[in-house]
């Protein structure tokens, strides 16, 4: 399935909501919990970069998500057609520093990498089109 929203984090209830639909209803609070965490991050940066100095003062971009679940695979697929940027690229913060210490930015990247099973970035045509994979073991 396919949820097409403008690239404004006012949105994000709406992409979260459409990620909630397609998780299995016994899914956990606690891997509910890192796939919103994962989510947000991705979307909002997307809201809040992807299309900066790209579009005139009050346009905004638009951000595509297909989500599915099969075989306890999440797959969401976040694209843009924004800068281009790979969030990965950066590198992780040093979390054994103080808050203080540590430069501005790159946990929620980082937290997403560690939430996910597997997170991969491409820029194809004219979009940035990151995938993120989850398993959710059930009970069968």
């Amino acid at each position: 399935m396919e949820l097409t929203v403008p690239a404004d984090d006012k949105q994000l209830e709406t992409v979260l909501d459409f990620i909630h639909k397609q998780l299995p209803a016994d899914c956990e609070t606690d891997l509910m919990y890192k796939i919103d965490v994962a989510a947000e991050e991705i979307f909002v940066n997307i809201a809040h970069y992807g299309y900066k100095d790209k579009l005139p003062a009050g346009q905004t971009g638009t951000v595509w998500l297909t989500c599915t679940f099969e075989n306890d695979l999440l797959c969401m697929i976040f694209r843009d057609k924004g800068i281009p940027f790979n969030p990965l690229s950066r590198p992780d913060p040093d979390i054994t520093l103080s808050a203080q210490d540590r430069s501005i930015g790159g946990l929620g990247i980082f937290l997403t990498k560690k939430y996910m099973d597997s997170i991969e970035y491409r820029y194809e045509g004219d979009e940035n089109i990151l995938t993120m994979k989850k398993m959710i073991l059930r009970n069968h």
